[in-house]
Formats: C-alpha cells, sequence, structure tokens
C-alpha cells in the first residue's frame, strides 16, 4: 500500500469513533436511542449488595466505574491500580446478574470505559489468561441473548476488543462471530442493522478478519443486502466495508466475481447523497489501483464502462465538490476508463457485457461480421462466455436478457460447426426450448429462431454429408 493510499485509508478509518459521530449526526442507531434511555436509569447497586447478590469488594469496584457515581480520574486510578480486579468484576457481574435492564446498564457501563480509553481494553486480557478463556469468550456468549440491546452492546463490545486489542481474534471465536455478523446483517426488519454495519466497519480495517470474512462468502451477503430495499446510510455503511476490502491487493482481484460493480454502479446513478457517491467512487479506484494483474485491472476497467460509469463520472465532474479526495477519484477514474476504451476490440466490448450479466441488444449481437469472426472464441477458457449465456438463460427472470441470450446461442449454432453438438453437451438446448412458451413475446420469438438455426445446422451437415456420399459414389464407378 501507497503511503498516500494508506495515509487516506487512516484518515477515514483509523479513528473509528469519528466516523461513528459524523454518521450519528445524520441518523441516531436504534441502539444508541436505547444506550442514552439506560445512562438516564442508574441502578442502586446498594440494594444489590444489601440483598446479598454481589460482595463489597464488587460493590466498591463498581461503583468508583460507574460513570453516574465517579469521575474519569478515579476511574483511571481504580483501573491502573487492580486492572485485573476491574475486568473480573465486570464479567462476573454481566455474567451473574440476571435482570435484563441490569446487564443492559452495565453493558452501556462496558462500553462506555473502552470509549474513554481504547487501552483499557488490555486489562480484560489479565482475566482471560488466568481464567484460560479467550478474552470475548463472556461478551460472544451474550449474543444468544433474547433482549436484542444486550445482543447488540454486546456485539460492540466484542467488536472493540477484536480491533483495538494488540492480541487478534482468531479461530473458533473469529469465525463463530464473523458468522453472527454476516447473518444478522441480512435479517428482515432488524433494528439494529446500523449497528451490525458498523461494527463490520471496524472489524475490516483489520487485513486479517478481511480474508476471514471473505472466507465465509462475505461479500456476497453484503451484495445482497445492497441490492434490497435499504435507506442510503446502510448503502454507505456496508459500501464502506467493501471499500475496507479493497485495500487489500489479491481480494481487490476477486470483488467483480461477486457482481460489486454493477451493484454499485446501480446505486451511483440514484444515489443524491455525496457520502455514498465518495465511497462508491473510492471502492472503484481501489479496484484498478490495488490489482496486481493488468488482466484483471482491464477487466474491472470495461465492466465500469459497460455499467455506464463513465456517464456518471461526466455527470459528477459538472459539480462542485469540498471534499478533494472525491474530486480526486473522478478526475482519476474518468482518465482511466477513457484510456481503457480507446483500444477496445468489438469481441472485449462482447466479453465485457456478458461477464456484467447486464445483456442488451448493443450492436455486435445483431452483427454477421462480428459472428462469423468470433463465434469460435465463445470456446475460449473452457467455454466461459457460453456457459454464461447458458446460465442467464436458466436464471435471469429478465425479459431482456433472456432474448439476448437466446440469440447468442442461435447465432453461434450458426456460425460454429460443432456448436450444436457443444449447446447440447452444456445442457443449452433443453433451456432454449423452453422458452419457447415463455411469457413475454420477444423471448418466445429469439428462442423459436435459436431452435431453428439448431435444425437448420442439422439440416446443412445432412446435406453436406450427402453431398459428400454423392461424389464418392460418382468416383468409384468411374473407375
Amino acid at each position: 500500500m501507497s503511503g498516500q493510499l494508506k495515509g487516506r485509508l487512516d484518515a477515514v478509518i483509523s479513528n473509528i469513533d469519528k466516523v461513528e459521530k459524523a454518521e450519528v449526526e445524520a441518523s441516531t442507531s436504534r441502539l444508541q436511542e436505547i444506550a442514552n434511555d439506560v445512562r438516564g436509569s442508574p441502578v442502586n447497586w446498594q440494594s444489590y449488595l444489601g440483598g446479598q447478590m454481589m460482595n463489597r469488594d464488587q460493590f466498591d469496584v463498581i461503583c468508583q466505574l460507574d460513570f453516574n457515581t465517579s469521575t474519569r480520574e478515579k476511574r483511571d486510578a481504580l483501573i491502573n491500580a487492580d486492572p485485573y480486579k476491574c475486568a473480573k468484576t465486570l464479567v462476573c457481574l454481566i455474567g451473574n446478574l440476571s435482570k435484563d435492564q441490569t446487564v443492559r446498564y452495565l453493558l452501556t457501563l462496558l462500553d462506555d470505559l473502552l470509549q474513554e480509553d481504547k487501552s483499557r481494553v488490555e486489562i480484560f486480557k489479565l482475566y482471560a489468561k488466568k481464567h484460560n478463556v479467550s478474552v470475548s469468550d463472556s461478551f460472544l456468549k451474550m449474543l444468544t441473548r433474547a433482549d436484542g440491546y444486550i445482543v447488540h452492546q454486546s456485539n460492540r463490545i466484542v467488536t472493540k476488543l477484536a480491533c483495538w486489542s494488540n492480541d487478534r481474534m482468531m479461530g473458533k471465536d473469529l469465525t463463530f462471530f464473523l458468522t453472527w455478523l454476516r447473518d444478522s446483517m441480512k435479517e428482515h426488519n432488524n433494528e439494529y442493522q446500523q449497528t451490525v454495519c458498523r461494527c463490520l466497519q471496524m472489524l475490516l480495517r483489520v487485513d486479517e478478519y478481511r480474508h476471514a470474512f471473505v472466507g465465509i462468502d462475505g461479500i456476497s451477503t453484503i451484495i445482497s443486502v445492497l441490492v434490497g430495499k435499504i435507506g442510503f446510510q446502510i448503502q454507505y455503511q456496508l459500501t464502506f466495508c467493501l471499500w475496507c476490502i479493497t485495500f487489500n491487493p489479491s481480494l481487490a482481484e476477486k470483488m467483480n466475481k461477486y457482481n460489486v460493480i454493477p451493484i454499485l454502479a446501480d446505486i451511483l446513478s440514484e444515489s443524491v447523497k455525496e457520502k455514498v457517491t465518495r465511497i462508491i467512487l473510492a471502492t472503484f479506484r481501489n479496484m484498478l489501483e490495488k490489482p496486481q494483474s493488468k488482466t484483471v485491472i482491464q477487466d474491472h476497467s470495461l465492466s465500469m464502462v459497460q455499467c455506464k460509469v463513465l456517464k456518471q463520472l461526466q455527470l459528477q465532474d459538472g459539480r462542485k465538490y469540498e471534499d478533494s479526495d472525491l474530486q480526486d477519484d473522478v478526475e482519476f477514474l474518468t482518465e482511466k476508463l477513457q484510456a481503457s476504451i480507446q483500444d477496445l476490440s468489438s469481441f472485449d466490448e462482447y466479453s465485457t457485457e456478458v461477464k456484467s450479466g447486464r445483456l442488451e441488444w448493443s450492436p455486435v449481437h445483431k452483427s454477421e461480421k462480428f459472428w462469423r469472426e468470433n463465434a469460435m472464441r465463445l470456446n475460449d477458457l473452457n467455454y466461459e462466455l457460453l456457459k454464461m449465456l447458458i446460465k442467464y438463460l436458466d436464471t435471469s427472470k429478465d425479459p431482456l436478457i433472456l432474448s439476448v441470450a437466446a440469440h447468442d446461442i442461435g447465432e453461434y449454432v450458426r456460425h460454429y460447426p460443432r456448436g450444436k453438438h457443444v449447446i447440447e453437451q452444456l445442457g443449452g438446448k433443453q433451456l432454449v426450448m423452453q422458452h419457447l412458451v415463455h411469457d413475454d413475446p420477444n423471448v418466445r420469438y429469439e428462442a423459436l429462431l435459436a431452435v431453428q438455426k439448431l435444425m437448420v445446422h442439422n439440416w446443412e451437415y445432412l446435406g453436406r454429408q450427402l453431398e459428400s456420399t454423392k461424389q464418392t459414389g460418382t468416383e468409384i464407378t468411374a473407375k
């Protein structure tokens, strides 16, 4: 990572507190609303002491840590004097007290203690080492509680322990936690979705966590949420997560396998929020700068062109932005994308369109010259493009995509002598025939033409065989 790029990353996400505060100004999360109410309802610790639900040592410690009964100086003095005792008291009370209201207060108190001084995450290492458990163990167990606030405040604490500690979360704990975040992110009507996304924003600053998240199919999950009906705040936060991932060169190379460019391009074309635009363009820039493979960079560039990003950049270029990084990204992307299309062949254009999954009646589909010169190239890379066309016939619900895919398969068969055999082997013939009864008349028409081309191809082959047999017979007779 270059010094300039690393500086840009650090400036935005090294201090997640600043990012979070900026987002809160625009949209206060449900968790933060409840946290403010919880802080305003202090717990009567004396009643717990009198009821023998805590001992004198625990009472003294919690009273000195409680923001409502203590000062920053007293908290610092106690934690510095006996960090293990502080960690033990908090873990024990959170684990042993059953009343949700009290557990809510304790978790909010702990989160505030960590927010006040990030280095305090290290006191839990002392507790974990002495009890032979992981640092996050006590709080991961809280993710199964019924109370949503308790669950997601615990989520915040686990995230801070994982990000701010000198020791990284690893192994089963990491897999469990990232899987839980992934699944929580896609829950319908999850009122704590912003909190889940913020925790991911923090975690994906760390390269080890990026690899682990991608390993559990995290990118696909982000994309599945982005294509749904969500507000601009979640769009921003999830694109921020993708942006963090693209700072790793090997992961940046894989991004468009998840259809990242088309999805973000759609959001960009509809975005009215500058911060959403900014983070999408920053992600696109990384996808052109970070990969080490020139082929991947070219593929990303052409995909952006195919998805009309260049047109959006032209619109953006006419606006005035106070953010110099945004303006710089607009200029960088415009230059790179314009350069990528200068030597663009018709087959490059076609290949990019097919890979984007956004088939339309661009000129190459109807060009006799194109198919005559390029039909055989659909066999390249183990029939990669052909398999994509067949997949679209099987999975797409868009009549335009189905029509173009059926047309292209017909043209491939017409211009490549072994085309019929290849299509049959790949399962394409049956799919084309299924669309003969499609609801859309254009799909039915293109499917019918494709089937006719399959049959005509057969007749032409039979005709050549008969002609060859006839000529052979004549030669034998002459002898």
